[in-house]
């Protein structure tokens, strides 16, 4: 009995002491900031998404795991001025050829497997849910104690947004939309 105690008395202080190293920081939704930039044959276009709320896991300074809900229906073009196709291209990258932002108003990523690469530097693979298809993508990210910013590619026709795209249709010619589209993310937390 008296080994059954100290056991448990030891699990608990494993235990505990990993849940009280281990920090969740919420990031700061209005400072952190999403980029994206989307290529054409003709050009590209660029714009901004909004965070929803993002949670950030630190265990002795180090990336330990993070989550974030991105609010799609703050989707902007920033390339383009109001009057200028800005409304038109907003309104059709909330439709339901693209990310059909009416009934799917959030999208997401979990971090599943983190691997230290250098100091501060780390290569995740997340889960990243758009359009309600989850689909794993893996990117390097810089973390220091108060902020995180990445860079990574997204192939949308693995998220069913295939308006446009070259490997689905024929002889869309000059309208041909890159298959991948680029996201910038910076983290405040």
């Amino acid at each position: 009995m008296k080994n059954l105690k100290t056991i448990a008395i030891a699990l608990l202080v494993t235990f505990g002491t990993t849940i009280a190293t281990a920090q969740n920081k919420k990031i700061n939704t209005e400072k952190s900031k999403i980029s994206w930039v989307g290529k054409k044959v003709t050009g590209e276009h660029s714009g901004t998404i909004n965070f929803k709320e993002g949670t950030v896991v630190l265990k002795k300074g180090k990336l330990a795991g993070g989550s974030f809900t991105v609010n799609m229906t703050s989707i902007e073009v920033t390339d383009l001025k109001a009057g200028q196709g800005k409304e038109k291209l907003e309104g059709h990258l909330k439709a339901d050829d693209f990310f059909g932002t009416t009934k799917f108003t959030t999208a997401s990523i979990e971090f599943k497997t983190i691997a230290t690469k250098s100091n501060g530097i780390y290569t995740v693979t997340a889960d990243l849910t758009i359009k309600g298809i989850t689909n794993p993508v893996t990117f390097d990210m810089n973390v220091t104690d108060t902020t995180a910013s990445t860079s990574f590619k997204v192939d949308r026709t693995k998220f069913d947004i295939k308006y446009g795209s070259g490997s689905f249709f024929d002889n869309l010619g000059d309208k041909t939309i890159s298959d991948e589209f680029d996201l910038t993310v910076n983290l405040q937390f």
